[in-house]
């Protein structure tokens, strides 16, 4: 289901939630969005105990096949989920910690005409502000969101004279990132060894930059589930990500089969 019916989202995450509660699932969760809702700025995201609790259980159930893939670099996520170490993957596949707990990183492409342009343009309008991560820049429009063409068309042609990037659209925000790097790829990876090796993935994002995530699972026999409205991939949806918290607290607290 790729719509939306005035304020009531057509969901049918039944088949989603089996898989989670399976014995052989491997989880992988996008964060902001997916596991949080998304604030106003990424620093003001709340993680509840009972979040922190709900993984903690699951990556036990699993038998560490639980990894995080986000946009956010793995060392905000490590402060933002403590005291959880998980595994993870930051700046859409950019950054990559196993079960092993080494972080490799990829090399980074010349962002320097994006970052100019992006600077430039918060410069001009003070409800914009631009975040850099390694092999990643984003431009927030969340406090001026009737600039968003502008955004758009403003990072699409720096973009066009910087080769080895892609732009995405998320919400609220357009991110440049290598090309050939995504969501999709780091779960490859992690799906190429242990403790995920030969396991069914489980892929719950909620925006565009997880499409590739839902792709990559379900080219290989998993469930992508997105969250909220908007056209998707993902074979199965889910209304919100209080509805992913509730469901994961009640995997975590289902006896293992």
């Amino acid at each position: 289901m790729t719509g939306h019916m005035n304020a009531t989202i057509l969901t049918n995450e039944q088949a989603a939630l089996d898989l989670l509660a399976a014995p052989d699932c491997a989880l992988f969760l996008d964060f902001d969005g997916t596991l949080v809702d998304i604030a106003p700025r990424p620093d003001q995201v709340v993680v509840t105990p009972g979040l922190l609790a709900s993984l903690a259980a699951l990556q036990q159930r699993l038998d560490g096949r639980l990894a995080i893939v986000s946009g956010r670099p793995v060392a905000e996520l490590d402060r933002l989920l403590a005291p959880l170490v998980l595994p993870a993957a930051g700046v859409h596949g950019m950054e990559r910690r196993g079960a092993d707990g080494v972080l490799r990183q990829l090399p980074a492409p010349d962002f320097t005409a994006v970052r100019t342009q992006a600077q430039a343009l918060a410069a001009r309008h003070p409800g914009l502000w631009v975040e850099e991560k390694h092999g990643a820049l984003a431009l927030h429009y969340r406090q001026a969101p009737e600039l968003q063409a502008l955004c758009v068309e403003t990072m699409a042609d720096a973009v066009r004279s910087s080769p080895g990037l892609l732009l995405m659209e998320g919400k609220m925000i357009v991110e440049i990132k290598a090309a050939g790097v995504s969501k999709g790829t780091a779960i490859c990876d992690f799906l190429a060894e242990a403790p995920f090796l030969g396991a069914q993935p489980l892929f719950i994002g909620d925006d565009t930059t997880d499409e590739a995530g839902f792709d990559h699972v379900q080219r290989v026999g998993g469930i992508g589930l997105k969250v909220g409205p908007g056209p998707t991939a993902a074979s199965c949806r889910i209304a919100s990500s209080q509805a992913v918290r509730d469901a994961l607290a009640h995997a975590a607290a289902t006896p293992t089969p």
